[in-house]
């Protein structure tokens, strides 16, 4: 079974030199790259809001699985990376709003992102189930 590259204009691109896949399937397995709150027809942040870049993180996640043939309800684990633990609230509001019941499974952990980047935010998925 090969692998198969997603790429879409709906979503960022990597920047350059960066040597990752917007998304990679194999069989029915989606396996979504870490997206963030970069609006694709800017290059940029959509804002300094961790809301705001919460939900831009999660509509290029799920124009990249829209891509490969899949959609929210297709997810089984979103993992979400914040930069500060005192965003947890606010993200978890807009996610549990953007990502709607029955959720998916969820693992949150705290890391270093690139500057003005609040929040990062990858997806496994199974196509066609």
């Amino acid at each position: 079974m090969s692998r198969t590259v997603v790429t879409t204009s709906n979503a960022p691109t990597p920047p350059a030199g960066v040597p990752l896949s917007q998304a990679v399937c194999k069989g029915n397995l989606v396996q979504v790259s870490g997206q963030t709150g970069v609006d694709p027809a800017t290059g940029r942040p959509v804002s300094d809001s961790v809301a705001e870049q919460t939900e831009q993180a999660l509509r290029n996640v799920f124009a990249i699985l829209e891509e490969a043939g899949a959609g929210v309800e297709d997810v089984l684990m979103l993992r979400v990376y914040l930069t500060d633990v005192t965003h947890f609230a606010e993200m978890n509001q807009t996610y549990a709003r953007v990502v709607g019941e029955p959720y998916p499974a969820r693992t949150t952990v705290y890391v270093g992102l690139p500057p003005h980047l609040l929040v990062e935010i990858d997806a496994l998925a199974v196509r066609g189930q």
